[in-house]
């Protein structure tokens, strides 16, 4: 059996206490330079200059950080500010004004059943995603069902059954390696039971394997076969240590598949948080949902006001 779940490092923790501390390591990063940045001084060139690098260290990127920089350039001018300290708020203005166009939740409500399709790289997090994403639409009181698709990874079958049976939902698989056939048998068995949300796998690619990038593509046709208008929701699954990369991936996915949301796990293993903004600026597709620990509860809708409110405190 798998042992996905690390224990909570905080028992009961509130979801604001969790976001907190598995952003620590990009806190870390950035309070440690912007404390003294914000500290005193004077409003200069080489205070854009200090402040530039930490955001690009923090994987903020080229183009969000130069949004950043622009907002706090015309904060300053505008109310003529001389002090680093008054520009700190600016900067959260800044950055909220950058990621709330992509904070939004997905409403799984307008088809029954609502399909929705994972893809990602090898390694990003997919099959546990759709084992919390599943967990968090149970604890609204809607039914679920899982279906298989990755029919490459040996173990991935065996570790949705697993998720399956944590979460109480149905799992359908098959022993054949045609994932468009597993989630096609899916979609139908969602909709003679009534179920609410289908989560489809898919087995893992680079955008470079053409042939597997074309077979994601099948698998998106057939699924328009089995429901007409699905599937309702694309989430291209990230793993926030790629950094920089994660940018490169969504381009490539979204212009194969027509990405609609994107999930972003593994915020608290890297100090490269930022790179949320970087997304925001460069492909503004919807964040969906967030992850920063490996419990049940670590993955959740992402908040812009909760994000930044956990980034700069």
């Amino acid at each position: 059996m798998f042992s996905f779940l690390k224990p909570d490092p905080k028992p009961g923790a509130n979801w604001g206490e969790r976001l907190k501390h598995g952003l620590t390591r990009t806190r870390e990063l950035l309070n440690r330079d912007l404390s003294d940045l914000f500290s005193g001084g004077t409003i200069d060139e080489a205070f854009y200059e200090e402040l530039e690098t930490t955001l690009l260290a923090a994987d903020v990127g080229v183009a969000a950080t130069g949004f950043l920089i622009e907002r706090l350039r015309e904060q300053a001018r505008r109310v003529s500010y001389s002090d680093p300290r008054e520009l700190k708020q600016a900067l959260r203005n800044a950055l909220l004004e950058l990621l709330r166009p992509i904070a939004l939740p997905l409403d799984a409500s307008t088809h029954k059943p609502f399909i929705i399709m994972f893809a990602g790289v090898n390694g990003a997090g997919k099959t546990t995603s759709i084992g919390k994403i599943a967990n968090y639409y149970r604890r609204q009181g809607k039914s679920i069902l899982l279906a298989a698709g990755d029919t490459f990874r040996a173990a991935a079958r065996e570790q949705l059954l697993v998720w399956g049976e944590r979460n109480n939902v149905a799992v359908i698989t098959q022993q054949s390696g045609d994932a468009a056939a597993v989630i096609f048998d899916a979609i139908n068995a969602a909709r003679s039971r009534g179920t609410d949300i289908v989560l489809a796998d898919t087995a893992g690619r680079l955008p470079t394997q053409l042939h597997l990038m074309e077979e994601i593509r099948k698998v998106k046709r057939v699924i328009a076969k089995a429901a007409p208008g699905a599937p309702h929701e694309i989430l291209l699954v990230l793993d926030a240590n790629t950094g920089q990369n994660a940018l490169n991936q969504v381009k490539a996915f979204d212009a194969a598949l027509g990405v609609t949301g994107l999930v972003l796990t593994k915020l608290d293993g890297t100090a490269k948080g930022g790179v949320i903004a970087a997304i925001a600026r460069t492909t503004p597709i919807p964040l969906r949902f967030i992850g920063v620990g490996e419990s049940l509860e670590d993955l959740q809708p992402f908040n812009a006001e909760e994000f930044v409110d956990a980034l700069l405190e």
